[in-house]
């Protein structure tokens, strides 16, 4: 059963709104993810990917991201609308965190510009927009963000693959 759309406030959207195919949104809020006190990205410059249903999954350029500590994963996924995905882990001496974050190497020509872009799961590292901390999605699937700026209801919750 599809859940009730709820009514954004002013200043907030609903992900209700967003199209399918997704659509790219630029934004200049400032976009941090860091692992304690580790800063591994800082930008001014994200792509947030909007799709019905689900929170914004923000696309960091590489050239703000700090590498060192995100090695390549082998995992691999394929989404229908950008393409193949591939995966970072993060390393920081023993500690190992699997797939913390992805890409798309070679995106389809509808979302080109997520080449040379990351997204990461505020599961597994500690996200902020705009000094919010960021809500992970449920489940373990998407990788979209919840801030105060969105409401759902938010597809990725128990019950919710066949919204």
């Amino acid at each position: 059963m599809r859940p009730t759309r709820i009514e954004p406030s002013e200043g907030q959207e609903s992900v209700w709104d967003y199209p399918r195919p997704p659509r790219i949104d630029p934004t200049s809020d400032r976009v941090v993810v860091a692992h304690g006190d580790l800063i591994i990205a800082d930008t001014t410059s994200a792509l947030r990917v909007l799709e019905t249903s689900q929170p914004p999954a923000f696309y960091i350029p590489v050239a703000d991201i700090d590498m060192a500590h995100l090695p390549h994963s082998h995992g691999r996924s394929f989404c229908e609308w950008k393409g193949e995905a591939a995966y970072v882990d993060f390393r920081l001496d023993d500690l190992v965190i699997p797939q913390v974050g992805w890409t798309y190497p070679t995106p389809t020509t509808a979302f080109s510009q997520l080449a040379d872009h990351w997204a990461f799961y505020a599961q597994k590292l500690n996200c902020s927009v705009d000094g919010e901390q960021v809500i992970p999605n449920e489940g373990s699937f998407y990788g979209g963000w919840v801030t105060s700026k969105v409401v759902g209801p938010f597809k990725g919750g128990a019950g919710s693959s066949f919204w």
